[in-house]
């Protein structure tokens, strides 16, 4: 990735005040934090970059890009690490979170050896990547609140050499990075505020988890990466869509606070008349967006309404979108299939239903991988949109990286 190669500093503030304002309209925090790295990558020409947050006085591994290693635009298990780095002097990252200032290093093969902190070599040596400079800078929003660590490495030339960061790069990064903060913050709040939303619905259904709906959300947002990439959708295009799919998806199975518990946590299989009750839940579910604002609104009553019909038709609740306001809404009066199934819903019904066999549930042990696919791939076609399942099978590799990273026991 070539240096923006600003020439002032008032292009340079312009730059940033546009960039800022586009991470505004951003929602999800994985959203937010994929723009700020690309945006800052690209003004200092940096090759590869992560941003650890802040989270129980630890900084946690949360996104990475790496244009030698990684694919652009591709569904990329690296994304879904899971590890974190105690803040203190130690490490790099630990020492620009405790001291709060930015640090830019030349070489990290040469550093200082009295210096508080070292460079870990441990992820050069596995991957055959090269880091030699770094700028590592504090992530800080309002009220002085340390919010994570971005770090940036190896800033190119034009002709691809390897070179120090630039004063503008460290002087104008910084100063994004204070305005990006905010959003961070608010990206995060959003997905509290859904998982918050999604713990009521847990306290009817058990199967309802924190780590459930973030992965779901995860494998669609994944999902349609790679659908969009395959029609070549822009990349503004593809993240503005799964910054509102991956939310909407942790929102599927929002309507079951309209169910009662009898029907819920019922450790039998369901009357015909239960499962009837049952279906409402889809109805109750895109009733709670009735009052469309934005297309999050939109994309979260679809999935909500439709993530249980079918490819091939004999899903529910198969009602038109129109109808759902009806008192009675003709449950199974509709001829819902294929792609008049919106593809929010598509995708969210694959995700939904690998999760559920991949998991431990109090009827069951979770399903092996082969096991889970083998159904997958017998129902593409019938249940399943069959390219959706094409591209579950394609990433599997990024799927099992989510799993592990949203188990059961690490709640969010």
């Amino acid at each position: 990735m070539g240096s923006a190669r600003i020439s002032d500093s008032g292009e340079a503030v312009l730059t940033i005040l546009k960039i800022t304002e586009e991470v505004n309209q951003l929602k999800d925090v994985d959203t937010i934090l994929d723009k700020i790295l690309h945006e800052s990558r690209k003004f200092s020409g940096a090759d590869a970059g992560s941003i650890f947050l802040v989270e129980d006085d630890k900084l946690i591994f949360s996104y990475v890009q790496n244009d030698t290693l990684f694919k652009k635009e591709t569904a990329n298990a690296a994304l879904y690490q899971n590890f974190g780095i105690p803040i203190s002097e130690q490490s790099i990252v630990g020492y620009v979170a405790k001291t709060r200032q930015s640090l830019s290093i030349d070489d990290a093969y040469e550093l200082d050896p009295t210096l508080p902190f070292s460079f870990n070599k441990s992820f050069d040596q596995k991957s055959g990547f090269r880091t030699t400079s770094m700028l590592t800078i504090p992530l800080i929003a309002q009220e002085s609140r340390l919010v994570g660590v971005m770090q940036l490495i190896n800033a190119k030339s034009d002709s691809g050499a390897v070179v120090p960061f630039s004063e503008a790069a460290k002087t104008f990064i910084p100063l994004f990075c204070n305005n990006a903060s905010v959003a961070i913050e608010r990206g995060i709040m959003n997905r509290e505020l859904i998982l918050r939303m999604m713990q009521m619905a847990e306290l009817r259904d058990p199967s309802e988890t924190g780590a459930h709906v973030q992965r779901v959300g995860a494998y669609c947002a994944e999902i349609y990466g790679t659908w969009a990439a395959r029609r070549n959708h822009s990349a503004k295009d593809i993240k503005r869509t799964r910054d509102n799919l991956r939310l909407a998806a942790m929102l599927h199975d929002v309507g079951k606070v309209g169910i009662s518990d009898a029907i819920l946590k019922k450790p039998a299989k369901l009357t015909d008349e239960e499962y009837s009750i049952m279906k409402w839940h889809t109805i109750y579910g895109a009733r709670l967006f009735r009052n469309q604002t934005s297309e999050l609104d939109r994309m979260s009553m679809e999935i909500a309404l439709c993530h249980h019909e079918k490819w091939a038709g004999g899903g529910y609740p198969a009602v038109p979108l129109a109808n759902v306001w009806d008192e009675d809404p003709g449950l199974g009066g509709y001829a819902m299939n294929g792609e008049i199934i919106p593809l929010s819903a598509r995708i969210c019904a694959v995700a939904d239903v690998y999760d559920a066999l991949a998991s431990p549930r109090s009827y069951k042990d979770p399903f092996p991988d082969e096991k889970c696919l083998g159904i997958l791939e017998k129902d593409a076609g019938t249940h399943f949109d069959p390219e959706v399942v094409e591209i579950f099978m394609e990433i599997f590799d990024v799927i099992k990286a989510i799993r592990d990273k949203w188990t059961e026991s690490s709640g969010k």
